[in-house]
């Protein structure tokens, strides 16, 4: 029998040089910014120039396409002029890039110009300059990653609104910030501008009604939203995000659905004390689903668990037919979850 074959991403070597946050970033004669967010990436460059401009407003600036590339390029813009001022060179493309830049990257790995900070942009769209990555990630001390992975998961870009709150040390409350979120669910540039309008907008804390006030025509609430605050315990607040979901046309069947998933994802984490990556390995689920699982099983019991489960049970039958009124059906499902209690038990 043949063997196996082993995929890239287990071939992969560690990275040895240094991993910096796009949110703080800093400069190093070589910069890798990996991976496909661009708006983080735009954030990231933006913020070693800024840096390194208020470190010596002489700094002088220049870019470079790898893709069209003109041989002795890289030298020339790094090497040091007439007056020693600092330099920063930003190469874009090098995913795409010409095999003559690429030959004369790796060769400036081994001696970078001093005085010259050089930032790498590779977006992860092919493996065309895995050699220079290799390279530049098996160094010794001269260089630094910045990742900037892909935000799609509702959880993500939840995280990447409350960073930017955060960073301008600014509070938002948190459905305000789900309402946010959900206004633009698919756009995270409009969403990153959306978060620095308020931030430089509004005085004091973010509210819903200032989301609503601002974005409001936009905010629309989906089903894992109005899930995971019936499933917190957070009962009025979970029948507003129903009522809004379905006043925006929100189809109450995979409106149940959604509840199913993550109580079914709860049942199957419940009790079991397994580290996240050792159960996430076992039950075929990634880390993050499990951690996410464990957040939610606070306030949880065996029997509550059971209850939400036969509620969501029955509201998937009544939502599909059993029932004359299926709005009712929702409203009971999300009561029995949100109080952990029969439907009509004070």
């Amino acid at each position: 029998m043949a063997a196996p074959r082993s995929s890239s991403r287990t071939a992969a070597k560690p990275s040895k040089i240094p991993q910096v946050s796009w949110r703080e970033p800093r400069p190093a004669p070589l910069v890798l910014v990996s991976g496909p967010e661009e708006i983080c990436a735009e954030r990231a460059i933006a913020g070693i120039r800024d840096y390194l401009r208020a470190e010596d407003p002489a700094l002088e600036v220049s870019d470079i396409r790898a893709d069209d590339y003109a041989p002795g390029t890289l030298l020339a813009m790094t090497s040091p002029s007439l007056f020693g001022e600092p330099r920063l060179v930003r190469v874009s493309g090098v995913e795409r890039c010409s095999d003559a830049f690429l030959q004369e990257a790796v060769s400036y790995l081994d001696q970078p110009q001093d005085g010259a900070t050089v930032i790498l942009r590779h977006t992860g769209a092919s493996v065309r300059g895995k050699k220079l990555l290799d390279a530049l990630r098996a160094g010794t001390g001269e260089g630094i990653e910045i990742a900037c992975p892909a935000i799609k998961r509702d959880g993500d870009r939840v995280d990447f609104a409350a960073g930017e709150f955060k960073a301008a040390k600014k509070r938002i409350q948190p459905s305000a910030l789900r309402a946010l979120v959900s206004a633009f669910a698919d756009d995270l540039t409009e969403l990153a501008a959306a978060c620095q309008q308020l931030i430089g907008d509004v005085e004091g804390d973010v509210t819903d009604d200032i989301v609503t006030k601002y974005y409001g025509g936009r905010v629309e609430v989906s089903a894992f939203v109005v899930a995971d605050t019936a499933i917190a315990g957070r009962y009025g607040e979970a029948l507003i995000s129903l009522r809004h979901a379905l006043s925006s046309g929100a189809d109450p069947v995979p409106m149940v659905a959604a509840f199913a998933m993550k109580l079914r994802t709860m049942a199957r984490v419940a009790g079991n004390r397994e580290p996240s990556r050792q159960l996430a390995q076992r039950l075929g689920m990634k880390d993050w689903q499990v951690d996410r699982a464990r957040r939610d099983l606070a306030g949880w019991n065996e029997r509550s668990l059971g209850l939400a489960i036969q509620a969501t049970a029955r509201a998937d039958a009544e939502v599909k037919g059993a029932s004359r009124d299926p709005i009712f059906a929702l409203e009971r499902m999300v009561t029995v979850i949100a109080t952990r209690r029969p439907f009509g038990e004070e």
